[in-house]
């Protein structure tokens, strides 16, 4: 309670023009609330925010530190976790629409060592919607470090048995949904991830920073975790200690899971679970891999790491005009990325229920969730990631969106700055479009 009222105290308080950058006289608000957010923290670390509308860019502002010593640059790369998932499915409907693969094949088809224990039935459209069954991270592999290295991670997904049989339920799939998705890609094409994400994604949009597996020589403008400290609240959190915090996580749950009961105070997390109902044991498996306190998505070797569901390194301006050119519905300056009929298949809700490890209904598209905002209505769909990082398009509104930061937070369901921009940035495209703001 005492952080909520402090929270609600910096954000009245706090400057309205701490941010560096420009924006288009209808979203001033939306860049006013951005500062709103950031101001109490920008020692912290920094953040970027980047939308388009019909076509243009019309936010693009940045604010706070990359690192100790460095300011945030606007093109400032950082790592963006989940959110990576919809760059990687955004790939894959690319690859679809130029025929490399469909969605209703069997995988073995392209990938035949992948159709062991089970398998032999998936298809990319349940790999995609997290219908696939394949979640479990934690029993495939003995140690996180193992996750560096792709071809091992290949292997681990040729050999896993699905939890359960494809298309009878669903199951988001925080880190093995990259193996799988990008696994496939690699097969169906017999190009690397990095070389298809290069000619299909990063030089028909001339992105400047999408990454998956940093390159040695672009280490340096990553930003990266900036140690804080704070005299009785939270010890000095770095780049090890951020691992600590998921290793203490995985202790927490599991013994939850083992006794069935809370034996210590309750965490905000283990609160939502058990209101949602979910199933600790399945959000562990899916979530939380044996030996995390040795393994770090900020150190080098995680960021030179090919991990696509975890350690996708963005720029906000280029994951901002990867969904300009969804919102556009697969064109983008007289270029057909995705073909119409592709971009409808991409854009449906495959699964609207609840599945075994988010605790709401995200209403699973193929690779992108529902939008998530403080009310207001979009048909849209994007991704969002554990650190409250996250971009999405509104189609009917020509709209586009993307936030990336570098602060120390972490949530299953976002962050609640992520939440808050999104609704102001629909609230003023709306103002454009139908002449009034609104809250829903």
């Amino acid at each position: 309670k005492e952080c909520r009222m402090q929270a609600v105290k910096e954000y009245l308080f706090a400057q309205k023009h701490n941010y560096q950058g420009t924006v288009d006289s209808a979203f001033q608000d939306l860049a006013e609330q951005f500062s709103r957010m950031q101001d109490a923290r920008t020692n912290l670390g920094g953040a970027a925010l980047v939308v388009y509308f019909q076509g243009q860019k019309v936010v693009d502002i940045w604010t706070g530190k990359k690192s100790a010593e460095e300011a945030w640059q606007s093109n400032t790369p950082s790592v963006c976790y989940s959110t990576g998932k919809g760059v990687l499915a955004t790939l894959a409907h690319i690859l679809v629409s130029q025929g490399f693969l469909d969605y209703d094949t069997p995988v073995a088809k392209y990938w035949p060592e992948f159709a062991q224990n089970g398998k032999s039935q998936i298809t990319l459209r349940h790999m995609l919607s997290h219908q696939s069954g394949l979640y479990d991270i934690r029993n495939n592999i003995d140690t996180a470090s193992e996750m560096a290295d792709w071809s091992h991670m290949l292997h681990i997904l040729e050999q896993a048995t699905p939890r359960f049989e494809a298309a009878t339920d669903a199951a988001y799939q925080p880190l093995t949904f990259g193996w799988q998705v990008g696994g496939v890609l690699e097969k169906a094409t017999g190009r690397t991830l990095v070389e298809l994400m290069q000619q299909h994604l990063v030089e028909p949009l001339q992105l400047d920073h999408v990454y998956f597996g940093v390159p040695q020589d672009k280490l340096c403008e990553v930003a990266r975790l900036i140690p804080k400290k704070k005299k009785a609240e939270i010890v000095d959190v770095t780049t090890q200690q951020n691992s600590q915090k998921i290793a203490n996580s995985e202790n927490s749950i599991s013994n939850n899971v083992k006794k069935k009961k809370l034996t210590h105070k309750p965490s905000m997390l283990d609160k939502l679970l058990e209101l949602s109902g979910q199933n600790l044991q399945d959000f562990q498996d899916g979530m939380i891999p044996k030996g995390m306190r040795k393994f770090s998505f900020f150190s080098d070797e995680g960021l030179q790491a090919i991990i696509p569901a975890a350690t996708g390194v963005f720029s906000a301006t280029s994951l901002a005009k990867i969904y300009a050119m969804l919102a556009n519905q697969g064109q983008w300056q007289g270029q057909t990325l995705i073909r119409p009929d592709i971009f409808q298949e991409l854009s449906t809700v495959q699964f609207t229920k609840r599945d075994r490890v988010m605790p709401l209904p995200m209403h699973w598209r193929l690779g992108y969730h529902r939008i998530l905002t403080l009310g207001k209505s979009s048909k849209g769909f994007g991704h969002m990631g554990f650190n409250g990082s996250g971009a999405w398009c509104d189609p009917q509104r020509d709209l586009s969106f993307a936030y990336t930061h570098n602060f120390p937070t972490g949530s299953i369901t976002g962050d609640y700055r992520l939440w808050g921009l999104t609704q102001e940035t629909l609230r003023c495209a709306d103002k454009v479009l139908k002449g009034r703001k609104g809250w829903l």
